[in-house]
């Protein structure tokens, strides 16, 4: 893993290509600006652990290129459960539920993540309130698919078990 500049990822990925991110999406270029500048840019090959279960949850992460896997940690093992992709946050929910990583995630293939932590989060909150807004607007949209998806899942394994 190695630390990206962020002003210099802006401009190879492009403001108008961010925007089609759905956590960044109807956010002002300004605010995306600011979150690439203030933020963390990690680069990870695939493979490479972007966080373990048990971590502190001090931070999200969006993935800005490539994909990260996520696994589970259950008893004594993990399973792959999901993978997230170009625009997607990873990390939210823990964070926002103040507990510990609950699974591992890993980079998929060779991926760019901005890591948000909740000093940023609430940096953004202060200085760009209504961007602040639009995002956790998109976050929750996201977290509600999820837990619809989650739902169906459950009904079809609860039918399966029938």
């Amino acid at each position: 893993m190695r630390l990206l500049d962020g002003a210099v990822l802006l401009n190879e990925l492009g403001i108008d290509h961010l925007k089609n991110a759905a956590v960044l999406g109807a956010m002002s270029d300004d605010a995306i600006a600011y979150l690439l500048k203030n933020g963390r840019i990690h680069a990870f090959h695939k493979g490479e652990t972007v966080v373990k279960a048990g971590d502190p949850s001090v931070s999200f992460f969006i993935v800005l290129k490539g994909s990260i896997a996520y696994y589970q940690a259950s008893n004594d093992h993990s399973e792959h459960i999901f993978d997230f992709h170009f625009g997607e946050a990873v990390g939210f929910v823990s964070m926002i539920a103040l507990t510990p990583w609950p699974g591992t995630a890993i980079a998929a293939n060779n991926s760019y993540v901005l890591e948000v932590t909740t000093d940023l989060f609430y940096a953004l909150h202060c200085e760009k309130p209504l961007d602040f807004g639009v995002l956790l607007i998109n976050l929750s949209r996201e977290l509600a698919r999820r837990i619809l998806t989650l739902a169906k899942t459950v009904a079809e394994l609860k039918k399966a078990d029938q």
